[in-house]
């Protein structure tokens, strides 16, 4: 399993760019959780398989319809935690 680390910067805090991610995330049976940063941007941290978390990058580069994605940042990794589901939190 692997893990993928997203910071994707631009219009995207107030356009729903959070459940977005969920329901892609979900769909494609990935685990982990999405925030708002203080900053502006969304972190992204998803587990699951290579092919599932590449596609859910190329979905985030392009976010929903009311988002302008203008940087995605990304880091690959083994899996380290363990997730039950995919989740937004609310706690950054």
């Amino acid at each position: 399993m692997e893990r993928l680390e997203i910071l994707v910067s631009g219009r995207v805090q107030g356009v729903s760019f959070r459940a977005f991610t969920a329901k892609k995330a979900r769909e494609l049976n990935l685990v982990g959780w999405v925030t708002n940063l203080p900053d502006g941007r969304v972190k992204i941290v998803a587990q699951g398989e290579k092919d599932s978390l590449q596609e859910l990058l190329e979905l985030v580069k392009l976010g929903p319809p009311l988002a302008k994605v203008s940087k995605v940042n990304s880091k690959w990794s083994h899996a380290l935690e363990s997730f039950d589901d995919f989740s937004v939190r609310y706690d950054v």
